[in-house]
């Protein structure tokens, strides 16, 4: 007589399970940011404790993860390593990378290359000004697309339908406690795309301006963008400048013919 049973997880499901806790455990220290205790990390991730003390072992040995003097966890120089081989082999982020510094030192002005990464605008590379007060933000920082110029450009490829399933109420809602209309918005993308640069004022710091220009591939979508962030007293003048030198640059990193065409125009 044969009797019913539940079927155990085959061991394929139980790597993927252990890979997804893996993931899971490198995008929670990455939007930490800072190094944490094993037992915070294991209460943060709702994991099990004894898969999740393995998984940190295996990490730490190979050198993924390392131990701070505290006895905090956090990320590895292997990630190091890893990633400084995909600046290096990465011919976009490497050209950005070098645009971006050069802005900087040729304006003053703090300079920024973002992409898209996990649906929210990320700081890929970031140069500070020569301003004596500071403004800019941590490579990685990400931030909901409707708080920035660069976010207006990236999703200036879709459809309004597109773009309204690509936000999420919570990306509405501003630092300061205001609200963004999600079809003005989606006015905001359109016309981003008709000007082909972005210009906004203190959504994230009432205190500056964001000036972005797209970097666009080979069909002419914004897979990137260069950016200037500036005090809010900028002179109407100075925004105009800075404005096309972000243009300029932004065409010359372009992929897309028509860009590169009238760069040289």
């Amino acid at each position: 007589m044969q009797t019913e049973h539940t079927p155990k997880s085959t061991p394929a499901i139980s790597r993927g399970r252990g890979i997804d806790r893996v993931l899971d455990l490198l995008s929670f220290l990455h939007t930490h940011g800072r190094p944490i205790r094993i037992g915070d990390l294991v209460k943060s991730l709702n994991a099990p404790r004894s898969s999740t003390y393995e998984i940190v072992k295996t990490l730490t040995d190979a050198a993924l993860l390392e131990t701070t003097s505290d006895g905090k966890l956090f990320f590895g120089k292997a990630l190091y390593f890893y990633g400084t081989d995909y600046l290096r082999e990465h011919d976009l982020v490497r050209k950005g990378r070098d645009e971006v510094d050069r802005l900087a030192l040729a304006t003053g002005e703090t300079s920024q290359f973002c992409m898209l990464h996990d649906n929210k605008y990320t700081v890929v590379h970031m140069r500070a000004g020569a301003r004596p007060f500071g403004i800019s933000s941590d490579i990685g920082t990400q931030v909901p697309l409707p708080w920035t110029a660069s976010g207006r450009l990236l999703l200036s490829h879709l459809s309004a339908a597109e773009i309204r399933s690509q936000v999420s109420g919570n990306d509405l809602a501003l630092p300061n406690g205001k609200e963004i209309d999600l079809e003005e918005f989606v006015g905001a993308v359109e016309e981003a795309r008709r000007q082909g640069f972005c210009i906004t004022s203190g959504l994230v710091d009432a205190y500056t301006h964001c000036l972005a220009a797209p970097v666009l591939d080979e069909e002419s979508k914004a897979i990137a963008t260069l950016c200037f962030v500036i005090p809010v007293d900028t002179s109407q003048k100075r925004i105009l400048e800075l404005r096309d030198i972000l243009v300029e640059s932004g065409r010359a990193l372009s992929l897309s013919a028509p860009a590169r065409q009238a760069n040289l125009a």
